[in-house]
């Protein structure tokens, strides 16, 4: 049995962490280890990290010091957790993960491509996610979401335009790549989006098992 990287992917309000847990325990059911992580974040130091990022300041972060703060907290937690996991045979459900830095950094803030592919092959060398299922929803409906959780994070606080960019980049790495990539419709009822992850169960299973 070999371990499995699965990461999962969207915009503010896609139910990213609900859906999470809602595979972890699928996939418990059929017998696997599963570990369970986020980021920015994954490890105490990590955690930090993301609270940096994540914070309202009165100091601008420049875009640059966000992307090197967001590969700094990857690495840590590639050190200490994804490695190790996936090197025990675990299946590792990760909220966000390289493709949120393109989305985010290079979508949203307009960083060039090639300087955050740069970064992903110094961090991460070769190691890429073996799936990617990207829940996508309409930016007005995520943002409504997000805002009826609470007080807003930093990047929670950027304008539609922003997020608008933020979907166009995950829709365009997901067309990219539709062998890596699963889109879901996360505009839909919570039931239907768990029977679509129901659906994708045998394949995950089997694929951890050969």
């Amino acid at each position: 049995m070999s371990g499995l990287f699965i990461t999962l992917e969207g915009p503010e309000g896609a139910g990213k962490s609900t859906n999470r847990e809602y595979l972890a325990a699928r996939l418990r059911e059929q017998g696997l280890d599963v570990v369970l992580t986020r980021e920015p974040g994954g490890t105490p130091l990590a955690e930090k990290i993301r609270e940096l990022l994540l914070s309202p300041s009165d100091e601008v972060m420049h875009a640059d010091t966000e992307l090197l703060l967001v590969f700094a907290a990857r690495a840590q937690h590639l050190a200490q957790v994804i490695r190790p996991a996936l090197a025990g045979g675990a299946v590792v459900l990760c909220d966000r993960f390289t493709d949120a830095t393109y989305a985010y950094q290079g979508g949203g803030r307009s960083l060039p491509v090639e300087r955050i592919a740069t970064l992903e092959q110094f961090v991460q060398d070769d190691l890429r996610p073996d799936l990617t299922l990207v829940f996508d929803l309409p930016v007005e409906v995520g943002l409504a979401r997000a805002a009826a959780r609470g007080r807003l994070d930093r990047f929670e606080q950027e304008g539609q335009a922003f997020f608008e960019a933020v979907r166009r980049a995950y829709l365009d790495r997901a067309a990219a790549a539709p062998q890596r990539y699963t889109l879901l419709d996360a505009s839909q009822p919570l039931a239907d989006v768990q029977q679509a992850l129901d659906r994708l169960l045998p394949g995950i299973v089997e694929r951890c098992r050969d």
